[in-house]
């Protein structure tokens, strides 16, 4: 493994800010880890990069104990959100600063600056200042500098968190080309989940300090095994089981769901595009509901409903679908659930069960 973070710990004063944390990153493939403002990401990206120290657990790089080498020693690229360029430098100096502390013949940083101006796309741009650069622009800097030592790692603290939607979307697609050219081993700090899952081989899912989930983007999405996982990687309706008990089938309320005995409540997730709208019931489980406002948003629409009980759903459909049902404001349809997943407390035991 090229990262390998065991049982990391580290509290600043009575905030627990990482608590047992172990995941490993395999050597080549760019791994983010996920979760929202306090969720320990930075920090555990600063402990592995050796400018905070843990205060406990170890951290493995390409083998190796790293838990108490010094900075310089790790072999580590680190890219920060508000790019930390040299101003008063140039985009050749920017880049080849590491390489300058490394002492390497002139000839040799000459040539491994251009190469990474050109893998960069700014060759054009070599003796241009930072503030003569777009924001877009000054990341690849701040990227190919992190990359000119050949680092064994990179690491990246929400490289694109200062930039504005569309040149983070441009930014995202241009990194995943780069990491699938140059196979550096990357782990990668975001609270964006879309940008993760465009980005990102595998997630590590994190709340409160502790590791929730791991694995590739679309495996979590679709078997989340914490109702954190379920609601943190997109939009999801929680309804209590007696609402989905009440379903309907042929025209009267039929139990549609059978739950084994647990020790707690239990709570039923179902996505916006996990549920179906028809006209009749067809003979399939359904609620009725009436449509409460209809958001046309390009090529989906979003739909409000209102459940008899008073449980609000939210429904995505495509415009296609939407145009073929009519549908308006305030009309009564049926809505059915093609797939749900039922959370058992306090375990967190997950129950899939399609309709």
């Amino acid at each position: 493994m090229a990262i390998a973070v065991k049982n990391l710990s580290k509290r600043f004063g009575s905030f627990q800010a990482v608590d047992g944390v172990s995941f490993e990153v395999p050597a080549g493939e760019l791994v983010a880890l996920l979760g929202p403002s306090g969720s320990g990401k930075s920090t555990i990206l600063r402990i592995i990069a050796g400018l905070e120290s843990a205060d406990s657990g170890e951290v493995e790089l390409t083998g190796e104990d790293a838990t108490n080498l010094p900075v310089q020693h790790r072999g580590v690229g680190f890219v920060f959100q508000h790019y930390a360029l040299f101003r008063h430098m140039s985009i050749r100096q920017n880049i080849a600063f590491g390489l300058e502390v490394q002492k390497l013949a002139k000839v040799e940083i000459t040539r491994r600056v251009d190469e990474l101006l050109g893998l960069v796309q700014l060759s054009g741009f070599a003796e241009r200042y930072p503030s003569q650069l777009s924001g877009g622009q000054r990341q690849r800097v701040a990227l190919a500098r992190a990359l000119a030592p050949r680092p064994k790692v990179l690491l990246l603290d929400e490289p694109f968190g200062a930039l504005d939607s569309k040149v983070r979307e441009e930014l995202r697609t241009w990194l995943r080309k780069l990491h699938d050219e140059v196979h550096v081993t990357s782990l990668f700090v975001t609270h964006d989940q879309q940008e993760a899952f465009e980005v990102c081989d595998q997630l590590v899912v994190l709340n409160h300090g502790k590791v929730e989930q791991m694995g590739p983007p679309q495996t979590l999405y679709e078997h989340p095994s914490t109702p954190f996982v379920t609601e943190f990687l997109g939009s999801v309706n929680v309804l209590k089981v007696e609402t989905v008990m009440s379903m309907e089938r042929g025209g009267h309320p039929e139990p549609s769901l059978t739950l084994p005995g647990r020790s707690g409540p239990s709570h039923v997730y179902v996505r916006p595009h996990d549920l179906e709208i028809t006209r009749a019931i067809n003979g399939r489980p359904a609620w009725p509901s009436r449509i409460r406002k209809l958001t046309r948003l390009g090529g989906l629409v979003r739909l409000e409903m209102a459940l008899d009980d008073g449980t609000n759903l939210l429904v995505q459909l495509t415009r296609e679908r939407c145009l073929e049902l009519a549908l308006e404001e305030g009309e009564m349809v049926f809505v059915t659930p093609k797939d749900m997943k039922v959370f058992h407390e306090p375990t967190a035991f997950v129950e899939d069960y399609m309709i």
